[in-house]
């Protein structure tokens, strides 16, 4: 009798214990992944009710700050100091990280000569943006994307950066070793710091960007973006525009409607499709090769609505305050376009990887054009992808992203380079080709984009090895029995952009075969002088 009931207390006593040490553990593992989930969430709540305060603070920037009612200085301090409020209330303390770097960066311009100042620019902003992204990946918060303050540092480093060297061209470099864009874009004179200051943390384009000249902004801040002369294709003055100065209203509201609808595809059919899914140990096994091609497709393509919410948002935020005006379409209609980040009917419709790239993310292929691809001599394509990873982040994923973008850009200019003139000679032949090439790009592109998205070494394997690296030993192929046409580095700089510029407008595309150039391009006065497409070098 005294046996059960010692056992009975006993085993009472445990229960007790046991139930306290489990709810204790549930508790801890729920408040961590609860609190983890309110913090995603309430990041991105955060994020929108910034930008849709910016939205109003733009519609007010330009009815009551218009260049023609209050001073230039009057317009960069507002600008620059609701940046900033908008900066401490989404990242707190962090945002000291923005004058950090930017007041760094500027004490490099003033300081070091003009002849180096801008690679100094270069290795302290983007090795500080570095710096950032390690400690809050593999200190903070790996494998969430929350809004943190390394994405507009981001923006920042693109700012610093091209500011950098457009100074070094207008006030070292000679005006015959520019190329038209870089003479477009060149700074004659070192900015103020408040000047300074504006262009990067103005409240426009301070948490999402994106990415513009420093002559195009303070061009909107003095109020002269729609009579200004600007530079066409042709290396030509093309005559300023003239009349009253444009609305906006209209590309605003329109984007505002791109960004309502893909808010809703990204709430609703986002989370049915999760790439993820594409490594699901069930679906690999027992999944066609049809349907994992289809599903592939499908799952990145849920995966894009909320870069074009973010994007088109952003470029919404910055016509409203006025800034974005390109010029005339040639049906009298006014562009604003000047720093939009995407067109989203070209990157469905993509026939070539490099027409996607050029229409996705497009000012920071504007950004990595600049100071990469047109200024270095050896292999600019490997450089130019490697730098746009450095840049990204310092998840594994990223590299494997762009190491595979390398050899599908290469393995995708091979095949159209000799295939494509063979199915020019009749529609039906180039219908054909439009198809099959559509297909091609985007599985090409959702197979290289997975690990982008995966982040990981180990899933990002497992993936490539679920598809037995089929895509990477099909480029290598290509690459080893194609003959690929090199760049023309030995004739002269100028002669050569000149020559892929004229071959580039000869295309009717929006420039699936090159970067697409920075300049502003025209400012037509009528539907007879038709809009320019941005264009580039190869």
């Amino acid at each position: 009798m005294l046996c059960k009931v010692l056992c009975k207390a006993l085993c009472k006593v445990l229960c007790k214990v046991l139930c306290k040490v489990l709810c204790k553990v549930l508790c801890k593992v729920l408040c961590k992944v609860l609190s983890k989930v309110l913090c995603k969430v309430l990041c991105k709540v955060n994020f929108v009710v910034c930008q849709l305060f910016a939205l109003l603070a733009a519609v007010w920037f330009r009815t009551y700050l218009h260049s023609s009612k209050t001073s230039s200085f009057i317009r960069h301090v507002v600008a620059t100091l609701l940046g900033l409020y908008l900066a401490v209330f989404c990242f707190g303390w962090y945002a000291l990280h923005f004058l950090v770097q930017s007041g760094v960066s500027y004490c490099i311009m003033i300081i070091i000569g003009m002849e180096h100042m801008h690679k100094y620019c270069f290795v302290f902003a983007l090795g500080y943006l570095v710096v950032c992204q390690i400690t809050r990946v593999y200190i903070f918060d790996y494998g969430q994307y929350s809004a943190d303050f390394s994405g507009p540092m981001m923006i920042m480093t693109q700012k610093i950066t091209s500011l950098a060297y457009e100074i070094h061209d207008g006030m070292f470099r000679k005006d015959e070793d520019l190329t038209p864009s870089q003479r477009d874009l060149a700074v004659r004179r070192m900015p103020s710091l408040l000047e300074y200051l504006s262009y990067n943390c103005n409240f426009m384009g301070i948490l999402a960007g994106p990415l513009c000249s420093y002559k195009d902004y303070i061009t909107f801040i003095e109020g002269r973006s729609h009579h200004v002369t600007r530079s066409g294709e042709d290396g030509r003055e093309a005559p300023p525009c003239g009349g009253a100065e444009p609305s906006p209203n209209a590309a605003v509201v329109q984007k505002l409607v791109v960004c309502g609808l893909s808010l809703l595809v990204h709430l609703t059919v986002s989370n049915a499709f999760p790439v993820e899914y594409n490594i699901d140990a069930h679906f690999q096994a027992t999944a066609s090769w049809p349907t994992k091609v289809l599903y592939l497709y499908v799952s990145l393509l849920a995966a894009r609505p909320k870069y074009y919410f973010a994007w088109t948002l952003a470029d919404a935020i910055n016509n409203a305050a006025g800034f974005g005006f390109r010029g005339y379409d040639r049906h009298g209609e006014a562009r604003w376009d000047l720093i939009s980040n995407l067109r989203i009917q070209q990157i469905e419709r993509s026939t070539s990887f490099k027409m996607f790239l050029d229409n996705w993310n497009i000012q920071t292929a504007l950004w990595l054009k600049r100071v990469c691809y047109e200024r270095t001599t050896w292999n600019p394509t490997v450089q130019t992808f490697v730098l746009s990873a450095i840049w990204h982040g310092v998840y594994p994923g990223y590299y494997l992203t762009f190491l595979t973008g390398v050899l599908m850009t290469l393995a995708a200019r091979a095949m159209r380079n000799n295939f494509r003139h063979y199915f020019l000679k009749s529609p039906q032949r180039k219908l054909l080709y439009d198809v099959v090439t559509w297909a091609a790009t985007q599985v090409a592109v959702s197979y290289t984009v997975v690990p982008f998205v995966l982040l990981s070494i180990k899933p990002s394997f497992a993936f490539y090895s679920s598809w037995s690296y089929c895509l990477h030993i099909a480029g290598l192929l290509v690459l080893l029995f194609l003959p690929v046409k090199k760049t023309q580095r030995g004739q002269d700089p100028h002669e050569h952009r000149r020559l892929s510029r004229s071959k580039k407008f000869d295309e009717n595309s929006w420039g699936q075969n090159s970067f697409p150039t920075t300049t502003n391009n025209v400012c037509n006065q009528g539907p007879a002088q038709a809009a320019r497409h941005p264009s580039g070098t190869e």
